[in-house]
């Protein structure tokens, strides 16, 4: 057992189920290497792996998709009524039907994926991608707990912090733009699917995933959906209705033509290790929309969205966050909180109503946020 992680508690305890040796051996040893994560144990499929979590009760499971006797998904659906809370990480493929699973897994209960790497020189470039990927999301997802996260001292708690001052919103909203990462595919459908399909806008939405994902991701919120949503492409000019999502590994931008609005994709480097990029769009909405912009951002890692957000607020923007008991992982919309970023501080249920409701009038907007640093 490794002695006490450098941050002070013990290390994150991790099963690792995969029906391969090597990549257990090439996982279990790349986790190992962490001084703050510690592999537990091992499982070449799903009913081993069942046992094994009774057994040694992991913080984490890394769950590969395809595997004999019981798959990841059906390993998922036996998991989840006993292990509800159990924050799961499913290996995927970069195949249209590694995607198609993955999005299975995520509907289910999984809390996030790692896809394979695909048409890399070695076995060692690939697992070092397969670690830098991998290793920070199973830190983020074992965090403390909302309530702890934010205890500065035993007994209190850490406000959220105000909104900064900022020019006066424009009277009515030209465009929704939503960003989100870990936890985002079932957001977007919870969110997407309560606006009505005569939305008067369209909306744009960056989702950190490859390009076979949004693709498939488009298609499933799409069949769900009141709104048309598709696949971003390059030189789409934008319709009220219709929602496009930023295709994997292309940043996406939005400019004026006219009196039309036109989408561009663009493979630029990435913006904090991403493509796409919220803060790249978010950027890109400042000079095209402006003041007229609906920005939200939704559950994520990292801090990608904070600084197109800050711009965006500065032009008269509105911005909505999701809260933290809410979401997977409070990172992009903590970020966009702690900088005093946000008008409103919701939860998942809600975003979609307030959505509707600032696009057809923002007289109440900034509401949540106020009530809650009250």
């Amino acid at each position: 057992m490794k002695p006490v992680a450098a941050s002070g508690g013990a290390p994150i305890r991790v099963l690792v189920v995969d029906d391969s040796v090597v990549i257990r051996r090439l996982v279990s040893s790349m986790i190992d290497d962490d001084p703050e994560l510690e592999v537990v144990g091992v499982a070449a499929n799903g009913k081993i792996a069942l046992q094994r979590i009774r057994q040694l009760r992991p913080d984490i499971v890394t769950l590969d998709v395809e595997m004999p006797e019981l798959d990841g998904l059906g390993t998922l659906a036996q998991l989840r009524p006993e292990f509800p809370n159990l924050p799961v990480v499913m290996f995927s493929t970069l195949t249209a039907k590694g995607a198609a699973a993955t999005l299975d897994a995520l509907a289910k209960g999984a809390s996030d994926y790692v896809a394979k790497p695909a048409n890399v020189g070695s076995v060692t470039e690939a697992m070092e991608r397969v670690r830098d990927d991998l290793v920070p999301k199973l830190k983020a997802l074992c965090r403390r707990s909302p309530v702890e996260s934010r205890l500065s001292a035993p007994g209190t708690v850490t406000p959220l912090r105000p909104p900064t001052p900022r020019r006066a919103p424009a009277s009515r909203v030209e465009l929704v733009a939503i960003g989100s990462s870990t936890g985002g595919p079932n957001a977007l459908g919870d969110v997407l699917s309560v606006l009505p399909g005569d939305l008067p806008v369209p909306v744009v939405i960056v989702q950190h995933m490859p390009a076979v994902f949004t693709r498939l991701l488009a298609e499933r919120l799409d069949d769900r959906c009141a709104v048309r949503v598709r696949e971003a492409a390059d030189g789409d000019v934008l319709a009220a209705g219709h929602v496009y999502i930023a295709p994997g590994d292309y940043h996406l931008t939005v400019a004026r033509d006219g009196t039309r609005l036109r989408l561009s994709t663009n493979q630029e480097p990435p913006v904090h290790f991403c493509r796409p990029s919220v803060d790249v769009m978010f950027g890109s909405l400042v000079d095209s929309v402006g003041a007229g912009v609906l920005a939200v951002v939704l559950t994520g890692m990292g801090s990608d969205g904070r600084d197109g957000a800050g711009a965006l607020r500065a032009s008269g923007a509105v911005v909505l966050a999701q809260d933290e008991p809410t979401s997977v992982v409070w990172g992009m919309p903590g970020a966009v909180v702690n900088a005093g970023l946000a008008d409103e501080v919701l939860a998942l249920s809600d975003v979609g109503p307030r959505i509707a409701a600032v696009v057809r009038g923002r007289a109440d907007a900034g509401r949540n946020q106020r009530e809650l640093s009250a």
